[in-house]
């Protein structure tokens, strides 16, 4: 609504005041001068005041009879900006295009004091509009994580999406996007900052989950979008989105076979510090003896019913919205496929001919993963 009344405001004072100021260089006998729109623009881009580029007597005598205009006009703007959280991003595109636009398709010739005025009501637009961003950015890096947060999607990151969505629907009929550009990368950078500052003792669950679905969630969203000027944050955020579900996996998939992954670790560590493989099993910690005894920890049905377990777990905490479970569920199976592959080199390496091997194979792993998928 703030829109088109501020629309109409501004189309009915262009020729109020070009009637006037044609009158006055007639009457007067002074010659027109318009304000130069290039020049004119120039001033706004670099917030300078553009009121000595009219012509002074006309400007003059303008300026005396419509005295009230830029005050009321500054009163108006300041309500337009106050109906709506973002209402300075519509008083800047609808003004912008009302001085731009009316130059380039107006067959009268424009009012170099209007112009003057309303360039200066330009750059008071541009001000709000660069206040607003500032403002958001300092809540976005500066919200306080809700308490005992659960995970899902961050009140920063939802902020970040209500912005671009309804300034997309502003800035949509407009060229002009210079401004709005350069709002979306700081903003942008506001939220990455904000998710990368997260801390696990504001969260009940896993940091790197809550990490993975939200810039999963942003690079999914600007996919939708197609904003050039953020096609940089969209690789950012997809790259970050597969870092943090890497590191997702690889801590949770140790739980079904902690023992087996500490011993093989100690193993593999042993090796780096210079041990060769076929001597690895006369050391005392990870002898054959002590490899029998955590492979009997380990038991197939056993393996079997931790990834159950484990598969809940996933579900109960990661959120519906961003259906991530088979993408991680996917990724938990590959990356635990690599591990037994692991483990069974190192078991034929270190421990050959011992005739040691685990009590499940591969292809009971698969079985175990295919049934717990098509089970839920």
């Amino acid at each position: 609504v703030s829109k088109q009344i501020l629309e109409q405001v501004l189309r009915e004072l262009q020729p109020l005041c070009i009637a006037e100021q044609q009158f006055i260089e007639k009457f007067f006998q002074l010659s027109h001068n318009a304000a130069d729109p290039q020049v004119l623009e120039v001033s706004v881009r670099t917030m300078s005041s553009p009121v000595l580029l009219a012509e002074e007597p006309t400007t003059r005598l303008l300026s005396e009879i419509f005295s009230c205009l830029e005050p009321e006009l500054r009163g108006f703007l300041d309500i337009c900006n106050k109906i709506h959280q973002f209402g300075c991003l519509q008083v800047l595109v609808t003004l912008s295009d009302s001085i731009f636009g009316t130059w380039g398709s107006s067959s009268a010739l424009p009012s170099s004091f209007l112009n003057t005025v309303l360039g200066n009501m330009l750059l008071l637009a541009k001000s709000s509009f660069n206040k607003c961003i500032r403002t958001l950015c300092k809540e976005i890096e500066e919200a306080k994580m809700p308490s005992k947060m659960k995970g899902g999607i961050l009140p920063s990151v939802s902020c970040f999406e209500e912005f671009v969505n309804f300034s997309e629907e502003v800035f949509r009929t407009t060229q002009r996007r210079g401004e709005l550009d350069k709002a979306h990368l700081r903003l942008a950078s506001s939220v990455f900052s904000s998710i990368n500052s997260l801390s696990s003792a504001n969260l009940k669950v896993n940091t790197d989950m809550v990490m993975m679905e939200n810039f999963h969630h942003i690079y999914c969203f600007l996919c939708q979008k197609k904003i050039h000027c953020l096609e940089g944050k969209k690789k950012e955020a997809k790259q970050r989105y597969n870092e943090h579900m890497e590191k997702y996996v690889i801590k949770y998939l140790g739980q079904p076979l902690e023992k087996l992954s500490h011993f093989f670790e100690g193993v593999k560590a042993r090796v780096a510090q210079g041990v060769k493989e076929e001597e690895v099993s006369f050391q005392l910690a990870y002898s054959k003896q002590e490899l029998r005894k955590v492979i009997e920890k380990h038991p197939g049905k056993e393996v079997k019913r931790a990834l159950e377990t484990l598969y809940r777990k996933i579900h109960k905490y990661l959120s519906p919205e961003e259906n991530l479970l088979p993408v991680v569920w996917h990724a938990m199976e590959q990356e635990f496929m690599r591990q037994y592959q692991e483990f069974e080199n190192l078991i034929q390496r270190c421990y050959a001919g011992s005739g040691i091997a685990m009590d499940f194979t591969m292809e009971d792993l698969l079985s175990y993963f295919n049934s717990i998928t098509l089970s839920n």
